[in-house]
């Protein structure tokens, strides 16, 4: 039997449609509904890989996890990750397949069609829902002719959409009338439900509101759902990090780790659990007069390391960062920031930059970076292999994480300490005094033992450290989205035939 679908849009971009998801499957697999999450097409360089080495959206392995499932490529058939201001690598099936320009959007995004429909068909008949996630507004009409992601979706499985509105940017009203009011009348047909996010106030004073949006449109608001502070689950769009939430208040903490601000930053939520630490100030910086002095700073991963690189020149960021190292502030590079590290880049095939480019790096570690065609996406586990500097307490440490990259990076010079081993190949580099690091494992911090020596090594030793436990925070998404959407009447149009109280009873 073919499973149901139920559609999350949204207004815009960044309205809370991913988070939605990821409630919604732990209420299903809360209720005993076996449940599978599916975007047909995400534009993120926010990425994790698959058991079988293969590549998706990173919300849509957040939403597996909160479903009980390993993440696999049909969740996410179609994955985008810009590079540039007009061109994105294209990951189909979780394979690399090329660079599609701006251009060529709506040409060659309806060639992949055939991609989502495998990846949506074979979940249905492997799970009893799927939960699938818009991409931006249904209501781009200058977009609706290479739709693979919203209303296209919608209508191929006659699912019930529901449209999601941030009230915290305010005009959400006027959002969802006119969202509506641009569909085509038969997709019109298929919202069923509004759903208005992160409100901040008494709802009550909505309800006139409420009420005339639903007399305007015959369409019910299912929820109000109240702001979440401190939510721990991983965020798709860096646009989070230019919101107040992505810059902790504690101005006052023990270590205060600045993370660069790349333009094309790549798995940001490498860092959320250094954020959840009490004790710890994490700031993501853009500019050299907001460096200051902490205790730790960090190169994080870059789809484009040569473009993000030459930013940071043009900034004064790579001399901002360089002269904090000379000082003794320790730094730490995690993939793209890995590589910009070393003393040179070289692009010989033109996978980032012209063909034949090569560029120095910041020449704070003995390595030299070649980017090449064949991209690495593997789940990797290992230990801490480093003896020096703030690293030497964790050494031997298990870690697991994935790791996604164009290139290889290799010592130049001799006796160049790997930061990690993994399954018994070295990885990364550590400086003769350990004050600078890189490797190219994401989710490094997510193993506990690690993260609690190094900012212990770094000046937090009172406060006590604490678990990253996503689970506990898929649970306590899953509460508050059920305690303020209307779950019986989202079960009702997912279900029709079956009264409210018999969706609990599926599993």
């Amino acid at each position: 039997m073919t499973a149901p679908v139920l559609m999350v849009l949204g207004t815009a971009s960044s309205v809370g449609k991913s988070v939605l998801v990821t409630a919604l499957c732990r209420i299903a697999r809360q209720d005993g509904i076996r449940v599978a999450p599916f975007k047909a097409q995400n534009m993120s360089n926010n990425a994790d890989v698959t058991a079988d080495g293969r590549e998706i959206g990173r919300a849509q392995s957040e939403q597996a996890a909160a479903a009980g499932l390993a993440p696999r490529w049909e969740m996410n058939p179609v994955l985008l990750k810009p590079q540039g201001d007009r061109t994105s690598q294209v990951v189909v099936e979780g394979r690399p397949a090329g660079l599609l320009r701006s251009s060529d959007f709506v040409t060659r995004k309806r060639d992949l069609w055939p991609h989502v429909e495998r990846g949506l068909e074979t979940l249905r008949a492997e799970y009893e829902l799927v939960v699938a996630e818009g991409a931006g507004s249904p209501a781009e009409t200058n977009l609706r002719a290479g739709d693979i992601v919203n209303m296209r979706v919608a209508r191929h499985a006659a699912a019930p959409v529901l449209i999601v509105g941030d009230i915290d940017r305010g005009g959400v009203f006027a959002h969802l009338y006119g969202t509506l009011a641009l569909l085509e009348p038969e997709d019109r047909m298929l919202v069923r439900g509004f759903v208005i996010n992160r409100f901040r106030g008494d709802p009550s004073l909505l309800a006139p509101a409420i009420e005339d949006l639903e007399a305007r449109t015959g369409v019910p608001v299912l929820g109000v759902i109240p702001w979440l502070d401190g939510l721990d689950v991983a965020q798709e769009d860096a646009v989070v990090l230019e919101r107040p939430e992505g810059a902790p208040a504690a101005v006052d903490a023990a270590v205060d780790i600045a993370v660069i601000r790349l333009p094309r930053i790549a798995n940001f939520d490498d860092f959320d659990p250094l954020a959840a630490e009490p004790g710890v100030r994490l700031r993501y910086v853009a500019r050299p007069e907001d460096l200051g002095r902490p205790q730790l700073i960090v190169l994080p991963g870059t789809k484009a390391t040569i473009a993000d690189l030459d930013m940071l020149r043009r900034s004064g960021l790579a001399d901002a960062v360089v002269a904090r190292h000379a000082e003794g502030i320790p730094v730490l590079g995690i993939c793209g920031g890995f590589q910009m590290l070393g003393e040179r880049i070289a692009d010989p095939l033109g996978v980032e930059a012209s063909a034949g480019s090569e560029v120095a790096g910041l020449g704070l570690l003995p390595v030299a970076t070649t980017f090449a065609a064949d991209k690495t996406t593997r789940r990797v586990e290992g230990r801490v292999a480093s003896r020096r500097g703030a690293w030497a307490g964790a050494v031997d440490a298990s870690v697991t994480g994935y790791e996604i990259h164009m290139g290889e990076t290799r010592a130049t010079a001799p006796h160049v300490e790997p930061l990690l081993d993994l399954e018994g190949r070295p990885d990364g580099a550590v400086s003769a005094d350990g004050s600078v690091a890189g490797c190219y494992l994401h989710g490094l911090f997510h193993n506990d033992a690690l993260r609690h020596v190094l900012l212990a090594a770094l000046g937090r030793a009172e406060t006590p450290f604490v678990s990253f436990d996503r689970e506990r925070g898929y649970d306590r998404l899953a509460q508050h989205v059920r305690s303020h959407l209307d779950m019986e009447r989202v079960w009702a149009l997912v279900w029709p035939e079956r009264a409210p109280h018999e969706v609990a009873a599926r599993g």
